[in-house]
């Protein structure tokens, strides 16, 4: 199975930055933020993005994630997340891949992969699947339960419709806004942040 890469916008290159001075976030994010600025590693979820997902990760059984990064948004998922959730994270970088596992090595239910997207598909589907914003599945049933939420993060957020990035319609967004199998939104963060987030409808 393939993973079709598409720009949906802008990822946070100032990401890891966005924590600096913060005192309230919950440990594990804080140990994660620590190993991105150790690395040098620019591109953290951000700190509003984060909320959203700690938020979503109380209602899932199971949870999927690419582009692991150094485990930040990982870790807000991980804080929000009940006793026994399953987390699987991929990471296309073998280094960090192996860097982030070692964080959360204290959680048995939480696995790190190396490798590029496609390595998601083997521990599908999720109730909740949080997708970096280069690239979609062809199919997002093949990913989530019936109910399950996907959402992708780190987007510029859209001012037209339909959508458009880089002068064009942002294809990309828009197979996830009209997908028969979803009802997704897309949410504003803040004034150069969005999230879009689907959830997948059960079969008539």
């Amino acid at each position: 199975m393939s993973v079709r890469a598409v720009s949906l916008g802008l990822m946070s290159p100032q990401g890891t930055a966005a924590y600096d001075g913060l005192t309230d976030l919950p440990p594990l994010v804080g140990r994660a933020v620590d190993l991105a600025r150790r690395l040098g590693f620019a591109n953290s979820c951000r700190p509003e993005h984060g909320r959203l997902l700690h938020a979503l990760a109380a209602g899932a059984a199971t949870i999927g994630e690419t582009g692991t990064g150094c485990g930040v948004g990982l870790a807000w998922l991980a804080s929000g997340a009940r006793p026994g959730t399953r987390l699987v994270s991929v990471e296309i970088d073998t280094q960090r891949a192996g860097l982030v596992a070692s964080l959360f090595a204290d959680l048995p239910h939480l696995a790190v992969l190396p490798g590029d997207g496609r390595e998601i598909y083997r521990a599908g589907p999720f109730d909740l699947l949080v997708l970096d914003g280069g690239g979609y599945p062809p199919d997002p049933e093949e990913l989530l339960k019936p109910g399950g939420t996907v959402v992708i993060d780190d987007l510029t957020p859209a001012s037209t419709w339909p959508p458009r990035f880089g002068g064009q319609v942002d294809q990309a967004r828009m197979h996830w806004l009209t997908h028969p199998a979803l009802d997704a939104a897309e949410l504003r963060l803040a004034p150069d942040l969005a999230a879009l987030v689907a959830t997948r409808r059960f079969p008539a």
